[in-house]
């Protein structure tokens, strides 16, 4: 398996003897294309600023929506309807398509404050300071935190902490209080469960401290219904500062909701084009509840809508539909609905799909989708490594560093390349830290991550690289230009080749549970 920068640092090296014969698809013989370039046209035609422009829009209504635009929410169907408005207004064919699905979050926003010593406010959410555990009930609760058998400074190896294993851990412990637990090496249940048995009114477990032991858990869960106390999980720093000062009070308050909502998907498509070839392209316009999601995925949205309202006067050989999905914070269901409602005869008929989840990470890298599998082992559909390619010729030919981005079904994509639809995109990038090879590459700091506010109510237009965003604006364009004239060799329905991703994997915002 090549390593996923070989591509990249490749482009870079033979981009000054390539830039003059770079040429994607379509650009000559196959298919005559009218006077004027459209591929051109379109590149110079869509600018970053314009697309800051949408995002800025969808700032302002998360602003006024308790900073989220998280499907199921007003902040979305606003989202929805400025989407959906701009394109009807240019010409399109918009169709919104509504579907229930079940809505997972909060009524009102959590709460972990120090009252005392020295208030502070501790900030909910992805790369902040404190999570609710899953399966946490609902509950408000005040009073003293107790510390239960802690190990700090932490032991050399990771599970050197038996914090809250044991019901002797407990011995002493004062029923009202706030139990302060550290991971190790039992269960977070089992921990909860024994502060439940020692009469706490909540329960906090902080990270156990070690290398990779720090932050928040991505996805802590107690394993079920039956606890009946409030549960949360902090970073290593937060529960060391908790611990620090005997005698210190937090407020907890958690008030999780479970039920039935309705969300949308908005389908833009040209009137003019050959329906029998489908070139389509989305992103998904939905939030996560805990920010406004700007770069997550107001970027990929932005793009998108910008160059199908500069595109719109073209009249292209092959119809191009834009995509915006509903509800891909709760598991890819929009995409998978639209996909799932699609007779055979229609899914034969879209000849790709363009994915474009996170184009302005602050720290980023410009990742390509896999679609070979050359550098991470998973393929997609047939004509999927076309894609990639004609992607790998955009950033040649601007001579730009590029890399490979796992292609395993983990964003909007995985329904396409699960029904055997070839797909591609674009990603700079999420939790993952930037490496010191990276930033060698691409700039930018290595050590943090790619984007450091990823799923957080930091995720606003500060957050986005501008540079990220203009280039990969002018992706969009080159691609969906170029594919809207000629799809070259891409096929429509071509089996996915032995290794490739056949179903779609689990959410890629939603990382595996953590039950330790």
């Amino acid at each position: 398996m090549r390593s996923r920068f070989r591509k990249g640092v490749l482009g870079v090296v033979v981009a000054a003897m390539t830039l003059s014969c770079v040429a994607l698809p379509g650009t000559a013989n196959a298919h005559p294309r009218p006077h004027k370039d459209p591929v051109r046209d379109l590149v110079k035609a869509v600018s970053g600023k314009n697309v800051t422009k949408h995002l800025q829009v969808l700032q302002a209504i998360a602003k006024v929506n308790t900073n989220t635009r998280v499907s199921g929410t007003r902040g979305f169907d606003l989202s929805r309807d400025y989407v959906a408005g701009r394109l009807r207004a240019a010409g399109y064919q918009v169709t919104v398509q509504p579907f229930e699905f079940l809505f997972e979050g909060y009524r009102t926003p959590p709460v972990l404050q120090r009252t005392s010593p020295d208030p502070k406010t501790y900030t909910y959410g992805f790369f902040s300071d404190y999570v609710a555990m899953g399966d946490s009930p609902a509950g408000s609760v005040s009073g003293q935190t107790q510390a239960v058998d802690l190990v700090l400074p932490p032991g050399e190896a990771a599970n050197s902490s038996s914090s809250g294993c044991e019901a002797s851990d407990f011995d002493g412990f004062v029923a009202g209080r706030i139990a302060l637990m550290q991971r190790g090496t039992c269960n977070f249940r089992v921990k909860v469960d024994n502060a439940m048995a020692a009469g706490a009114s909540g329960a906090i477990v902080f990270n156990e401290g070690q290398e990779g032991r720090t932050e928040i858990d991505l996805n802590p869960v107690l394993g079920g219904p039956g606890v009946t106390i409030p549960s949360f999980f902090t970073s290593f720093a937060v529960g060391a500062e908790l611990a620090a000062t005997a005698g210190t009070s937090v407020t907890m308050n958690w008030d999780p909701i479970s039920e039935t909502r309705t969300t949308y998907n908005v389908i833009a498509e040209t009137k003019k084009g050959d329906p029998n070839n489908v070139v389509m392209a989305g992103a998904h316009l939905d939030s996560v509840q805990e920010g406004p999601g700007i770069n997550d995925n107001g970027s990929g949205s932005a793009g998108i809508l910008e160059v199908a309202l500069q595109f719109a006067k073209t009249k292209p050989k092959n119809k191009v539909r834009f995509a915006f999905w509903g509800a891909e914070e709760f598991g890819l269901l929009g995409s998978q609905h639209y996909v799932d409602a699609l007779t055979p005869e229609e899914r034969e008929k879209i000849t790709l799909y363009l994915n474009f989840d996170m184009i302005g990470s602050p720290n980023y890298t410009f990742g390509i989708y896999d679609g070979d599998g050359d550098a991470f082992g998973t393929a997609g559909p047939e004509g999927s490594a076309q894609i990639e390619e004609d992607f790998e010729k955009f950033y040649t030919g601007r001579r730009l560093p590029f890399t490979a981005t796992a292609f395993t079904g983990r964003s909007d994509y995985g329904a396409f390349i699960a029904a055997g639809i070839p797909a591609g995109g674009l990603f700079t990038g999420a939790e993952v830290l930037k490496t010191e090879e990276e930033a060698a590459i691409f700039g930018g700091t290595a050590g943090i991550p790619l984007d450091p506010c990823y799923h957080s109510a930091c995720d606003t237009i500060k957050n986005i690289s501008a540079k990220a965003l203009d280039v990969n604006a002018d992706a969009i364009a080159t691609l969906v230009a170029t594919y809207a004239f000629d799809t070259g060799t891409i096929g429509t329905g071509a089996p996915a080749p032995a290794g490739a991703a056949r179903t779609t994997a689990p959410h890629r915002h939603g990382p595996a549970e953590s039950l330790n």
